[in-house]
């Protein structure tokens, strides 16, 4: 029973932690801006004079910085929508060119797959600093710079979904494709009526932690993207000055409105397809 006792107590600390994030941005939406720059103003400040404080619930609390995003930004709403320009097609894109890839590492037999598979893993480490110059000379070699497939093509061809889904891929059994050659069905057919129904939930996991990370990407945009005017939402809050900690905090709130709402919607799946590239080996045999 200590021993219960304890755990909970430390995943409660844990969890409270978690969600003081999420409390900070809350009350900091609906504190005015004066009391804003009077309590975390200071740490924002290359002074250092005064120190920083924070109240759990603000003083008086107001919509004024909701209400001045959402009337009188009008750049918000024009890098949002720059945002699901270059997220959707991108994991579309993911999707469309994992799935096939990642059914034909689980379920065909050919001679350089464990060589090929064993490349996607390295690819799949690798961070984007490194692969960022060889994608920056092929965008700027076929004129791609500064448009939005600068950002969705790279993104297109990620290894992370093949992984994903290939894990999914693993669990359908080998004895059912057998049964389906039998009846003269092909290797597309298989794929088709078997393969993507079976597979569904590593594919909508694929999906979701695509859609997080292209929404949060901000190494890609700034790298690819010079015109401010292309930029996504991800980089929208570099551009808030201290001046403006309110709108910030609602923003911060509006961005992350669509990754928690996609989570949520798509949780159980998520957990499954962790669960299947956790509990499984890695398929190269």
């Amino acid at each position: 029973m200590l021993k219960r006792i304890l755990c909970l107590t430390a995943l409660t600390l844990l969890a409270l932690f978690t969600w003081w994030v999420l409390w900070f941005m809350v009350m900091g939406a609906l504190t005015p801006e004066d009391e804003l720059l009077a309590t975390i103003g200071p740490a924002l400040e290359d002074s250092g004079t005064k120190n920083a404080v924070w109240c759990i619930l603000p003083s008086w609390p107001t919509l004024q910085p909701l209400v001045q995003l959402l009337l009188d930004t009008p750049v918000f709403f024009s890098m949002f929508w720059n945002g699901c320009r270059l997220v959707f097609p991108q994991v579309l894109g993911q999707i469309l060119m994992a799935a096939p890839a990642a059914w034909a590492f689980s379920k065909l037999r050919f001679p350089t797959r464990r060589v090929l598979y064993a490349a996607y893993l390295v690819l799949m480490v690798l961070p984007f600093q490194i692969t960022m110059v060889p994608n920056y000379l092929v965008l700027s070699r076929l004129n791609l710079m500064d448009t939005a497939f600068a950002v969705i093509l790279p993104g297109m061809f990620s290894t992370f979904p093949v992984f994903i889904i290939k894990k999914g891929f693993d669990a359908v059994p080998d004895l059912l494709l057998e049964a389906a050659s039998l009846d003269g069905a092909g290797p597309l057919r298989c794929f088709v009526s078997i393969g993507l129904p079976l597979g569904l939930p590593a594919i909508l996991s694929a999906a979701t932690l695509g859609f997080i990370e292209a929404w949060n990407a901000i190494e890609q945009p700034m790298m690819f993207l010079k015109d401010k005017s292309n930029w996504p939402l991800s980089l929208y809050l570099s551009n808030i000055t201290t001046e403006d900690l309110g709108l910030a905090m609602v923003a911060s709130l509006m961005m992350l409105a669509p990754p928690l709402l996609l989570f949520l919607a798509g949780q159980k799946y998520l957990e499954r397809g962790i669960g299947l590239s956790g509990s499984m080996n890695d398929g190269m045999g």
